[in-house]
């Protein structure tokens, strides 16, 4: 298996309350694999994660996701918590932006409640995911067949359920990203 990243670029889309380890975990197993990575906001500066019931240290932001193109990535990563997908699925610039990554074949990880977010851009009619028990519902209703699986990839598409899955999901991770473009992933 190819992990060598070293000519990947991935964005982080991410803002207030993601949980801390579903972007610093994938975020470092992308460094250590030679990556690029760049934290994608809605806003300048930082934003801060939530940890064990607190806040957790800031994040600096590289880009804000109004002013950013799918064409500058190869890859995308959507961590969870329960608010930072619940605020990015309300703006516009943000859904649009992860519907560019799927129109443009390029590889996604979504953890957690990160697939809200692939809900609202309407990517997951028949693809197979996973996620956070809670939001099953909402991929089911939104066309995907959902599993209950550590990890779960569809050309491209890599989804986890929570921060226990983090190994594997950033494994698989690495492996789409390194693999490029999947002609099968689709908007």
């Amino acid at each position: 298996m190819n992990t060598d990243l070293s000519r990947k670029t991935v964005a982080i889309l991410a803002t207030d309350g993601f949980q801390a380890d579903e972007l610093i975990r994938p975020r470092d197993a992308l460094l250590e694999a030679g990556a690029t990575v760049k934290i994608v906001s809605l806003k300048k500066g930082s934003i801060r994660g939530w940890k064990s019931g607190n806040w957790a240290d800031p994040i600096n932001v590289d880009a804000e996701v109004s002013k950013s193109s799918v064409d500058e990535f190869d890859a995308l990563v959507l961590p969870g918590g329960v608010l930072n997908p619940d605020t990015l699925r309300q703006d516009e610039a943000a859904v649009a932006f992860v519907r560019d990554f799927f129109s443009s074949g390029k590889p996604v990880g979504a953890i957690c409640h990160g697939p809200w977010l692939l809900v609202e851009a309407d990517v997951v009619r028949d693809r197979r995911v996973t996620s956070y028990a809670s939001i099953k519902t909402d991929l089911i209703n939104a066309g995907a067949k959902w599993e209950d699986a550590e990890v779960v990839c569809d050309q491209g598409l890599v989804t986890s359920r929570q921060p226990d899955d983090l190994p594997a999901f950033c494994d698989k991770l690495i492996e789409e990203i390194a693999e490029g473009v999947h002609e099968k992933q689709h908007a």
